[in-house]
């Protein structure tokens, strides 16, 4: 998604997106987990604040994706998730050139993301990071790792069908004719609305740049069922891609903006 209005270079570098990308997607992360590894369990101490809950996770990666969107969109189209950059690539928004490194600089920002939440969490009283780690590190989950206890089958369809909604909403609103200058801001908070439909089944992922940046902190089971939350994104970024021109296009007409400064 570009910002027709916004300041940006001519023509960014390619190093200079992909470390936009990474950059992103470190907001994105570091905004989500740090959320639901500091402020969503008891805490102690004189004038805390009560824990924010599920709406507090999903409005922090909401706001976390618009505050992203708007500082770095500009520069590299602000996917911040590798699905997002398959569902606009298969929907001929972007070159499939671009993918596979927008994929690994994505991976890299979340890594950084969730490692600076557990920089912080060492020097925490108590065992915040041990019950932390211990416990999943907000990992995404089916069967006995599911918050609810929600099945296989529940994750996948919650995962399709959030992501195929997600990159949906992101080729509508980046539309040439749909103010894509405020784009950032549904886009949020559809992801804020998908988060309080997902957490309870699978803590939420839509984005495998965030399934494993939690899942290698998480270990064990966490890593035994990351598969699912690499593949199920990837699946309804696939499925909004290849539908979105016959569904929602002009036939003849591309009046998408996403990546127009990158196209030229």
């Amino acid at each position: 998604m570009t910002y027709p209005s916004a300041p940006r270079p001519d023509q960014p570098t390619l190093i200079g997106r992909l470390l936009a990308e990474a950059a992103g997607t470190f907001v994105l992360v570091f905004g989500l987990i740090g959320t639901a590894i500091f402020a969503s369990g008891p805490l102690e101490g004189d004038g805390t604040p009560e824990p924010v809950g599920i709406l507090g996770i999903a409005l922090a990666l909401g706001i976390s994706v618009i505050i992203g969107a708007y500082a770095f969109g500009p520069i590299s189209g602000g996917h911040f998730n590798p699905a997002v950059s398959v569902g606009l690539a298969t929907a001929g928004k972007v070159p499939w050139r671009d993918v596979p490194g927008y994929v690994v600089a994505q991976a890299v920002g979340g890594f950084l993301g969730a490692t600076a939440v557990v920089a912080i969490a060492a020097g925490a009283p108590g065992d915040l990071l041990t019950h932390a780690l211990d416990t999943g590190f907000a990992s995404n989950g089916y069967g006995d790792h599911s918050p609810d206890g929600f099945s296989l089958v529940s994750t996948l369809v919650v995962e399709v069908i959030g992501t195929a909604v997600f990159v949906f909403i992101i080729l509508g609103v980046t539309n040439a004719e749909a103010h894509p200058e405020v784009a950032p801001i549904p886009i949020g908070l559809t992801l804020t609305l998908l988060l309080l439909v997902a957490i309870p089944v699978d803590n939420a992922g839509f984005n495998p740049a965030r399934s494993l940046a939690t899942a290698v902190y998480g270990g064990g089971p966490a890593l035994g069922q990351l598969w699912v939350f690499l593949l199920a994104p990837c699946v309804g970024a696939l499925v909004a891609g290849f539908t979105n021109r016959f569904l929602f296009e002009t036939a003849g007409r591309n009046r998408s903006v996403v990546f127009k400064n990158q196209n030229a």
